[in-house]
């Protein structure tokens, strides 16, 4: 499983002078490829790219093969058995399709995602191994009743050579059901009694052949993502970091797994203490112990349809309050619990920020383009803590630092940035603090972020103080973090709140636990507030709020979200509000009528502003081919409209986003002006944005 096929591009940074025809705007340009997972699905098998969280599936076959393992209560062994048989048929290309939890509704996802399920009862259900005899080998025989974690090294020997893990009991009911495999390993042979000796024997013997991009944290008698564990031949591990024999043991694995290219999935026995060990070694993990079908949902098209942004409102005098719904890195809470929510009536009233997990991209892209489909503009969607994958960088409970050098923390601020990109999210929400060289790795990795939010545990004699990193990127506390319900946060706020005098706005920040707050609540939180400062609360979205944060602290910020502006293009076939939606997907293009090869886009602001940066996200962006590319343009400014000067100049460009700072300079016009739109000379640009500052 180490080898994998290349079929993507290795993420690059490079930095690159660029050339002015002005002598007085000498520049620092950065042009990045990001890539989006468009990669040519394969046709059979699995296809794994280079930092990519996990492997990409082939397309789901049109009838899928379905069990209901609630309905025929089956007991664990078998669970553990059928999950770890759909991981080595789905690898090869999702057939099977297994219900286990589906809190939702059972057909849910399976009808929103046009999935066929022939489903076979719990009687008939060896049916399925014998229907799926080919891709086995035989069994590898293990004994829970020595002790559970054999059926996690039974896994993990089952997905690196094709075997069927089983116990005895199965092993009999298989013969009996005339189904014959070969038993090739019996670990019914061994001796070991003790935990740590079992996981010491998986990392002995098998961690060599295992990938090290990826490690599966799951209790040993549960199936779950156990399908995708088996798929991508990786290590089962289930030990408890609080226990020192143990903690050792899991130390073994995460040191040799590569920050920045791995990532650890399911769970652990105890939060703070796993989750803070693997950001030790620069990991983070994706909770995921419940998620179901990642096999299958893991082979829908990973192209994602990021919603359109709405224009923010004009800045004023007024109370600015984001209120963020917490728990959105758990993937299956973004499968189950979210769901639900997310049918609750009222849902659109009220502006709400969705956590959700970046990671979705790869586990589940046919959910989130679900969400992103059916939102609403007062639906804004953050990246869960703390970015790609939960790292618990600085553990507030327990006042410790998990991790300390910015120089460490690099690797997973870059695949992060990454994945902000892959996913369409602009804010992070940290848990529970960083430190100034963690801050400046955000800045510095991450340029698609708008804003980070700080768990504030108050569990100190002071509360966390607003920061902005490199004179762009704020850091603000959410006071209070994880609140039980909309009543703490009006608690905690109204005294703040009823003495506002309008002098200048102000802004709050606060994250409310998501089981426990829903729409309706919020929406009743804000007429609370509205008795205490009549005329002065705005529920905000995230996007809006950092963006009219920098706006009021004379900060750069994204001068196309604002509605002032007014957008003029050559003749083209789509509209000009396509240029600067906030969404670069297929339906969001702006495409020139021209067939030339040029084409030009001119903004307006309307009044002056400290331009210092540009971003223009090009065709191969919303998925189309790279030779679509925009290929050589020119960046222009102007106070007045008539007189323009040259702040850049772009040729033979091949990536699928331009991201250049230059030489801050003071305009009112920007105009783009494109000398080569690509190979069919048809322009094409997926989204403009144009940073400055009052």
């Amino acid at each position: 499983m180490k080898q994998v096929l290349l079929c993507d591009r290795i993420f690059l940074l490079l930095s690159a002078f660029v050339l002015f025809i002005s002598p007085l705007y000498a520049q620092q340009g950065t042009n990045r490829y990001i890539p989006e997972g468009r990669m040519q699905q394969p046709e059979r098998g699995l296809c794994w790219p280079e930092g990519q969280v996990i492997p990409h599936f082939s397309t789901p076959s049109s009838l899928l093969d379905g069990l209901d393992m609630d309905k025929a209560e089956l007991p664990d062994e078998e669970r553990v058995m059928f999950t770890s048989l759909q991981g080595l048929v789905n690898k090869e290309k999702p057939r099977m399709f297994l219900f286990e939890r589906a809190q939702e509704g059972k057909y849910k996802w399976a009808e929103i995602l046009n999935l066929s399920i022939k489903e076979i009862s719990g009687e008939n259900r060896f049916d399925l191994v014998k229907k799926y005899r080919e891709v086995l080998k035989g069994v590898v025989l293990y004994d829970p009743q020595k002790n559970i974690h054999y059926a996690n090294l039974a896994s993990t020997i089952a997905g690196l050579d094709n075997l069927l893990p089983v116990t005895a009991r199965i092993y009999e009911q298989l013969k009996q059901a005339q189904i014959d495999l070969p038993v090739v390993i019996d670990l019914t042979k061994l001796h070991y009694t003790r935990t740590t000796e079992i996981y010491d024997y998986l990392y002995a013997h098998y961690w060599n052949r295992c990938t090290h991009r990826l490690i599966v944290s799951q209790p040993p008698m549960r199936g779950y993502v156990r399908d995708l564990a088996v798929a991508a031949g990786c290590a089962v591990v289930w030990l408890d970091a609080r226990e020192w024999s143990e903690n050792i043991v899991l130390r073994k694995f995460l040191k040799t797994m590569c920050p920045g290219n791995s990532i650890v999935t399911g769970w652990f026995p105890e939060e703070r203490s796993g989750v803070g060990m693997t950001a030790e070694y620069g990991l983070s993990t994706i909770p995921s112990d419940f998620y179901e079908n990642a096999t299958v949902y893991g082979g829908l098209s990973h192209l994602i349809s990021y919603p359109a942004v709405p224009k923010k409102p004009e800045l004023e005098n007024k109370i600015y309050l984001a209120i963020f719904l917490s728990d959105g890195d758990n993937v299956q809470y973004c499968q189950h619990a979210m769901s639900q929510l997310w049918d609750k009536q009222g849902r659109g009233n009220i502006s709400i920020n969705w956590t959700i997990s970046p990671a979705l991209v790869d586990f589940g892209p046919g959910l989130l383009n679900y969400y992103y489909e059916t939102a609403t503009s007062n639906d804004f969607f953050a990246s869960g803590p703390s970015g790609l994958g939960y790292a618990l960088i600085y553990d507030a409970h327990n006042y410790v630092w998990n991790s300390v050098s910015g120089t460490a923390f690099t690797p997973y601020a870059k695949l992060t940035q990454r994945y902000l990109e892959k996913s369409g999210l602009r804010v992070i929400t940290v848990w529970d603090e960083v430190n100034d060289e963690q801050r400046s790795a955000y800045a510095r990795n991450c340029r698609y972020l708008y804003g980070v939010t700080l768990q504030d545990w108050e569990k100190h004699p002071y509360k966390l103080s607003p920061k902005v990193q490199d004179g762009r990127l704020g850091f603000l506390p959410n006071l209070p973090c994880y609140a039980s319900g909309t009543d703490v946060i009006y608690s905690f706020w109204k005294d703040t709140i009823a003495r506002f005098d309008g002098s200048a706005p102000l802004f709050l920040s606060a994250q409310g636990e998501s089981w426990k707050m829903g729409p309706d609540n919020i929406v009743a939180l804000k007429k609370q507030l509205e008795e205490l400062s009549p005329g002065n609360i705005v529920i905000c979205r995230g996007d809006h709020f950092f963006s009219l944060y920098n706006e009021a602290h004379h900060l750069p910020f994204n001068l196309t979200l604002s509605s002032e502006m007014e957008i003029k293009t050559s003749p083209a076939k789509t509209s000009a509000d396509l240029v600067a939606d906030g969404s670069p997907s297929g339906k969001h293009l702006w495409i020139s009528s021209e067939k030339d090869g040029k084409a030009w886009l001119l903004f307006d602001f309307k009044e002056p502003y400290l331009i210092n940066r540009y971003v223009v996200r090009h065709a191969e962006n919303a998925g189309l081919p790279e030779r679509l590319n925009t290929r050589s343009f020119i960046m222009e400014a102007s106070i007045d409209g008539k007189s323009w000067i040259q702040v850049d100049m772009q040729s033979e460009n091949t990536f699928a986003v331009t991201d250049v700072d230059i030489t801050p300079i003071r305009a009112r016009y920007v105009r783009l002006i494109i000398t080569d739109a690509g190979e069919d000379k048809i322009a094409r640009i997926g989204d403009v944005e144009i940073y400055g500052s009052k």
